[in-house]
């Protein structure tokens, strides 16, 4: 069902998800689009049909959140390469995140 929701909205142009590229190709900031009535609000965060849209082919096999007792905590990072990788979304729903992406492609510097 939620497939076919989601397909619906698509459907008539709408995305619930604002996806905002980055200077490292593939990744990108996702803005939840908010839908407001006198109930309150609604936002999508994930939809599989518009993360393919963009690039970003997941199945989704594992989700969890983490709670930290001291400010500026630090969490691990995590590296997968082929066939291993996985797409990663990061969310913070309350205080402020610092989260960095690390491009390890090799490239040539002009010096």
């Amino acid at each position: 069902m939620g497939w076919e929701v989601c397909r619906a909205y698509s459907q008539i142009g709408d995305h619930l998800m604002k996806f905002v590229p980055l200077s490292l190709p593939g990744a990108f900031l996702i803005k939840p689009e908010l839908i407001t009535d006198e109930r309150g609000l609604f936002a999508r965060t994930f939809c599989r049909q518009e993360f393919q849209q963009m690039g970003l082919h997941s199945h989704l096999e594992q989700s969890s959140f983490s709670f930290n007792h001291k400010k500026g905590t630090l969490r691990g990072m995590h590296f997968q390469k082929a066939p291993h990788a996985e797409v990663k979304v990061v969310r913070c729903t309350k205080g402020t995140i610092y989260d960095v992406i690390i491009d390890l492609r090799p490239r040539f510097l002009d010096l």
